[in-house]
């Protein structure tokens, strides 16, 4: 292919097949152009790219990266043969064409994350997704040493989604200013919010790949209340050429995902009608449709709004997550449910017993339940919410509690059933418990933090099942002998965190 100096081209994740580019389906294939620097490349100049296969087009928006340098990003999600086009009102941009031949997908790459069979999700290739996630609001904040320890730290296998904030955060213990800021200007407020620093989303689209490759979804913050350098008070306008800038930059990452807010009823700024408009704006302008939520405070969101992928949800009482699911006909993931730690504020100073119950409760009820943890290492009495200490809810770096092996444990579970769960009533009388099944051929209790020493268990009478009970907080599973069906006592250890599981034999 002939390249002129006008015009470089740079491809992320290629290869070459008899001298053709090639992309990776679900991969990135990146145009990289050279364009006009005078005046304000952010607002001055309008690009997008046509990627063509067959009947089927799909339209990008581009962006500016800084140095002279436009980016369009494209994730194709179909193999076979491309082509596209650029248009521009620049002529530097315009009119741009070129091909490539987008292959299978190799191990491990599933794809990005959609709904699926209504309350739950799987991958584009449909494996079953199912979230245990964590949240680290300003990790891609702190630079590259505390970085590369939070990553270290993921890479154990606890969590398959982060939640993260885009702009930084202020709050107690996270007083730090950040390495850098999304806007041209001086901090802390005098910002030219037309002028994007290029710099700054790099290092968030760094992260989010070194999140890709630890099978590990991003879920993005757009918005948040929690800010001292005025970011959450831009205008509509602004907001809009932030929200188009990340779809642009972002987009094409598999693994994303978009949160409208974190808390957003506590965004007085901010009124209905521009939460209904920036959903609108995500669902109208991401041409791969990610997944979209809004999170809140004390408010919860109007969770039916079908632009609405899933409810994110803040409330500690995952056990009604069955309720919610009626409502809402749509995933629930209690992205909070409160931290464990030991600081004083009453959302983070869960026991590491409580949070391994509350996942319990919450996927045994049909949802999904999200990790956080802030423990305080610090004298807080000496050092104050002014104390630099680094707590992985905001920071990252190591986790220091007791819950994210019994969080892995108990998503190795989930993901060796047959398929999604469904819950039941699988009880002899009203009892406070909670039962999943998978048709007629997968059941499991789970008895909360009591210490029953037996239960009744309502298995199908025309099928044998293999019943195992599970301690959910000393991680066993051990068999218990014999074969069973229809209504069942089963004897139990008297001890908390106890499930049983019953697989139906073949």
């Amino acid at each position: 292919m002939k390249i002129k100096t006008v015009l470089f081209l740079s491809f992320l994740c290629i290869g070459s097949v008899f001298g053709q580019t090639t992309i990776e389906k679900w991969k990135i294939f990146e145009v990289k152009l050279n364009g006009p620097t005078n005046g304000n490349p952010f607002t001055d100049i309008r690009l997008q790219g046509k990627f063509i296969q067959n009947n089927d087009t799909v339209t990008v928006s581009g962006f500016y990266d800084g140095a002279g340098i436009y980016k369009i990003r494209f994730m194709p999600q179909k193999e076979g043969k491309w082509s596209y086009i650029t248009a521009s009102n620049s002529k530097k941009l315009d009119k741009k064409k070129g091909n490539f031949l987008c292959t299978a997908a190799l191990k491990g790459n599933f794809g990005p994350v959609v709904v699926a069979d209504t309350f739950h999700f799987a991958y584009a290739n449909g494996k079953p997704y199912y979230p245990f996630g964590t949240t680290c609001y300003a990790w891609v904040h702190q630079g590259d040493s505390l970085a590369e320890v939070t990553l270290k730290t993921l890479s154990k296998g606890y969590f398959n989604k982060m939640r993260m904030c885009i702009f930084p955060k202020d709050y107690d213990w996270n007083k730090k200013e950040p390495f850098l800021y999304p806007f041209e200007g001086k901090p802390l407020t005098d910002w030219d919010y037309t002028k994007f620093n290029p710099a700054y989303f790099r290092n968030i689209e760094k992260r989010i790949a070194q999140l890709d490759s630890l099978g590990i979804e991003a879920d993005l913050i757009v918005f948040h209340p929690y800010d001292r350098w005025g970011f959450k008070k831009m205008d509509r306008k602004t907001d809009d050429r932030y929200i188009n800038y990340i779809i642009a930059r972002f987009a094409a990452y598999k693994n994303v995902w978009w949160s409208m807010a974190n808390e957003y009823d506590f965004m007085a700024e901010k009124k209905k009608e521009d939460w209904d408009h920036y959903i609108q704006l995500f669902a109208a302008n991401d041409p791969y449709n990610h997944l979209r939520s809004i999170h809140h405070g004390s408010v919860m969101y109007d969770h039916t709004n079908p632009l609405l992928t899933h409810a994110s949800i803040q409330n500690e009482d995952t056990y009604r997550a069955k309720e919610l699911r009626n409502k809402f006909k749509k995933p629930i993931i209690y992205d909070e449910c409160r931290y464990e730690g030991n600081i004083n504020w009453s959302w983070g100073n869960l026991t590491a017993e409580e949070m391994v119950n509350k996942f319990w409760r919450g996927v045994t009820n049909g949802g999904y339940v999200g990790h956080g943890e802030t423990y305080l290492t610090e004298n807080p009495v000496q050092f104050g919410y002014k104390s630099d200490a680094e707590m992985w809810w905001s920071k990252g770096g190591v986790l220091r509690g007791k819950s994210q092996e019994r969080i892995k444990f108990l998503k190795t579970i989930i993901e060796s059933a047959p398929g999604y769960l469904t819950p039941v009533v699988n009880y002899e009388y009203w009892m406070p418990y909670s039962a999943v099944a998978y048709k007629d051929e997968y059941f499991l209790n789970y008895y909360n933090m009591d210490q029953p020493r037996s239960q009744i268990v309502n298995l199908p009478k025309n099928a044998q099942y293999k019943v195992e009970i599970i301690n959910g907080w000393d991680m066993t599973i051990t068999p218990v002998e014999g074969e069973y069906s229809g209504k069942t006592l089963i004897q139990l250890p008297q001890k908390p965190f106890t499930a049983i599981r019953c697989t139906k034999e073949k």
